[in-house]
């Protein structure tokens, strides 16, 4: 990486007051207790107290002395000025007369408070060697690498070094973590592995674009096709095998960090990388895309799921809208013969026939059957218009049951023995199951899963699978093993 990372202004900051110190600083940094005082006191005249208390408090605050120690806010110098009981600030111009004096008094200062210089044993290799973890572990921003370096210096009294030999190390350390990860990533794969990787690099012959670049991108609609796109992009990753290699000594963050890099890089520039980062950026892309993959899957699925329930509903309610009109006429009618009934002597003989004068029976008929074709059970929830989904579920049911690995929690037990009997039976043409397992099917449901002769339907079960595999993957009962936003809530 560039050495030069810090801007003109953060170069200009380093070492320096950019501002007056806070209340809790001027408290914590610049308060003189006794032996401060007691050593500040031994210097002869105001301004030479009050230059070598500048000095201390300065250097506890910034890390490092001034090369002009006035040039400090006007706020610390009253702030000191009042602990020393002096009055006239303006003597401290008379410190800057002798450089020897100066000198002297930083001198002291290093040895009476033990301020340690970088170069000495053992602070810059000690330095060094944090830096390095913290660059292995995690791929933190240079500019934040170089503030923790500060911090660290300024805690263990040792004395600022310039801006860019601290930025150089930074960078030094940086390029040693990320060739160490290179390497041991591209050690990672066997030849054939490598060879596959290099591969996808390649432009098919008759197409425009490699297959790394179709790798790289996700789905982008919500349809049974989709799903099926996003299984087999799944699939292609899942077969170089990465997932069977050790990855427990190389750094998540890292390995990520790497991969997302490799997702937005242009291909020709991976293609023209070192062997070594080459082979470590397309092994990163291929490790963490693949559980980039199965989640964009498992994702499309809770969305197509929650569209075909969607999609019933709404044509529910317009079929529903429909028929109001009829409803209503039908209700309205029967409505007024009881009405009529109501108004009745009970003991009538001749009620019937009276009802059937003022409406007739075929009209009553009619309205009987309009009402029971037309009203819905409190329980109906849109599943007949569910039915008329079945034929966007057989695009991606093959896929569904047979490619993704699916594992249960004892709560999701009745949910895993339903899919294994859907991967046996599912796709066949059988249209009527014989002994399916029935635990996953809820009292709503029961309309529409068995038939009049109360046999489980293949399209009626399915939909009840796919709604109970669902519920259960959202609440953590289902989960998938690899995946992140779909796995084993439990796994550490």
């Amino acid at each position: 990486m560039p050495v030069e990372f810090l801007t003109e202004e953060q170069k200009r900051q380093y070492g320096r007051f950019s501002d007056e110190p806070t209340e809790t600083q001027l408290s914590k940094f610049f308060h003189l207790d006794d032996a401060d005082l007691s050593l500040i006191n031994k210097c002869r005249g105001e301004y030479n107290r009050l230059g070598f208390a500048l000095q201390l408090t300065t250097v506890r605050f910034l890390g490092t002395f001034l090369p002009d120690p006035t040039e400090v806010p006007p706020g610390v110098i009253y702030f000191i000025a009042r602990q020393l009981n002096i009055t006239d600030v303006g003597c401290l111009k008379k410190y800057l007369h002798r450089k020897v004096t100066r000198y002297t008094h930083s001198d002291e200062i290093q040895r009476f408070y033990g301020y340690h210089d970088f170069n000495t044993s053992p602070w810059k290799e000690q330095l060094t060697e944090i830096l390095y973890n913290r660059s292995w572990i995690s791929n933190e921003r240079p500019i934040l690498m170089f503030d923790f370096a500060t911090a660290w210096l300024i805690q263990h009294k040792v004395l600022l070094p310039g801006a860019t030999t601290l930025s150089r190390l930074i960078s030094e350390v940086r390029d040693k973590a990320a060739n160490q990860l290179w390497q041991k990533l591209s050690s990672l794969p066997n030849q054939e592995q490598k060879a596959k990787l290099e591969a996808i690099l390649q432009v098919p012959e008759g197409s425009r674009v490699s297959r790394f670049d179709n790798l790289r991108k996700g789905p982008y609609t919500i349809s049974g096709p989709a799903f099926n796109k996003a299984i087999d992009r799944y699939q292609e990753l899942k077969e170089f095998r990465l997932q069977d290699i050790d990855f427990s000594n190389i750094p998540p963050v890292r390995l990520k960090n790497l991969a997302r890099h490799a997702g937005v890089v242009s291909m020709h520039k991976i293609a023209r990388m070192p062997d070594d980062k080459r082979i470590a950026t397309l092994v990163a892309f291929v490790k963490v895309f693949e559980v980039i993959a199965l989640d964009d899957a498992l994702d499309v699925l809770d969305l197509l799921i929650t569209d075909i329930a969607g999609t019933a509903k709404k044509l529910g309610q317009k079929k529903r809208l429909r028929t109001l009109k009829d409803l209503d006429k039908s209700a309205l009618a029967l409505a007024e013969v009881c009405s009529f009934i109501l108004n009745q002597d009970s003991q009538d003989k001749n009620l019937v026939e009276n009802i059937f004068e003022h409406i007739s029976k075929d009209k009553l008929e009619e309205a009987i059957a309009t009402v029971n074709n037309l009203a819905r059970p409190p329980d109906d929830c849109f599943h007949d218009e569910m039915v008329n989904q079945y034929g966007r579920v057989r695009l991606f049911l093959p896929r569904l049951l047979n490619k993704i690995e699916f594992r249960a929690a004892p709560a999701g037990t009745a949910v895993i023995d339903a899919l294994n009997y859907l991967v046996k039976f599912g796709i066949s043409r059988k249209q009527i199951f014989d002994t399916p397992p029935l635990d996953i099917i809820t009292k709503s449901w029961k309309r529409l899963v068995f038939d009049k002769e109360s046999r489980a339907t293949k399209q009626g079960y399915t939909l009840c699978f796919l709604d109970r595999l669902q519920d259960n993957l959202r609440r953590r009962d289902i989960y998938v093993k690899n995946s992140d936003r779909w796995g084993d809530p439990g796994r550490p």
